[in-house]
């Protein structure tokens, strides 16, 4: 009995061309070139070329584990890194901001220092006449004055000499004072007053204030007086007759007379 082959679709599957198994391979190597183990990878993977001829199926080839270990090793060290690199920024910010604050307590100490040497500055007296002496005492007495005493002292002073507040305070007189010639009356920041009398020429106005050691005007002879001179009085309040003794008022104050 003869055979004969049955005609239609049922043929013998036909094995991979080589341009076929050429692209597969190439495309293999391509991607493990990617992953950097085309050393490892590549030749198993060319050494399936066999099986897919003998079959006509290509293989799929899969990832060992110590590939992927490298693999997480690497994410793991990335991580590490990034982990560093983001506490190193913190280090940084942190020294910054302690550098700001050091520099800021710095400041901040500086102006303290300088207002509490202004604070003692303008509450520490001065004598009106520097290097000057007394050379007329407080009560002291004769005809001279119209109360039978002295109501303040007097500063040896040549004409012309530089009078100085005694202190801090604000200007309430400022002109001709009768007996005391040209004067200058200031309300201290105490609350107590000092006259400065017999003067050349004055250099503050009324309302103005003035600081310790300020200049405020030049010793004269004006007024009631025998020659140049300064009179310095401490008084109670603006008034005539509320004096009290000069040379303790400034000593209580600090100055040095």
């Amino acid at each position: 009995m003869a055979f004969t082959r049955a005609t239609g679709k049922h043929r013998r599957p036909r094995r991979p061309s080589l341009v076929t198994r050429t692209t597969v391979r190439a495309a293999g190597v391509a991607a493990l070139a990617t992953t950097g183990v085309v050393g490892t990878l590549a030749a198993p993977a060319l050494a399936e070329e066999s099986a897919v001829e003998q079959t006509g199926l290509t293989p799929v080839i899969s990832i060992g584990e110590s590939l992927a270990e490298q693999i997480d090793a690497q994410a793991a060290a990335q991580e590490q890194a990034a982990e560093k690199a983001a506490a190193e920024q913190r280090a940084r910010a942190a020294a910054q901001k302690e550098a700001e604050e050091r520099v800021k307590e710095a400041r901040e100490a500086e102006a303290r220092a300088a207002r509490e040497a202004e604070r003692k500055r303008l509450n520490t007296f001065v004598a009106p006449i520097s290097g000057s002496y007394i050379s007329t005492g407080y009560k002291a007495g004769g005809a001279v004055w119209s109360s039978g005493s002295h109501t303040g002292v007097d500063f040896h002073a040549a004409s012309g000499t530089s009078v100085h507040a005694v202190g801090s305070g604000t200007v309430v007189e400022a002109g001709w004072g009768g007996s005391y010639g040209n004067n200058i009356v200031i309300k201290m920041n105490d609350g107590t007053y000092t006259q400065y009398g017999h003067l050349s020429s004055i250099n503050v106005s009324v309302g103005q204030t003035v600081t310790p050691g300020q200049q405020i005007g030049l010793s004269g002879a004006t007024g009631n007086v025998t020659g140049a001179h300064l009179h310095f009085e401490a008084r109670m309040t603006p008034e005539y007759g509320s004096d009290i003794d000069p040379v303790a008022y400034l000593r209580s104050h600090g100055a040095n007379v």
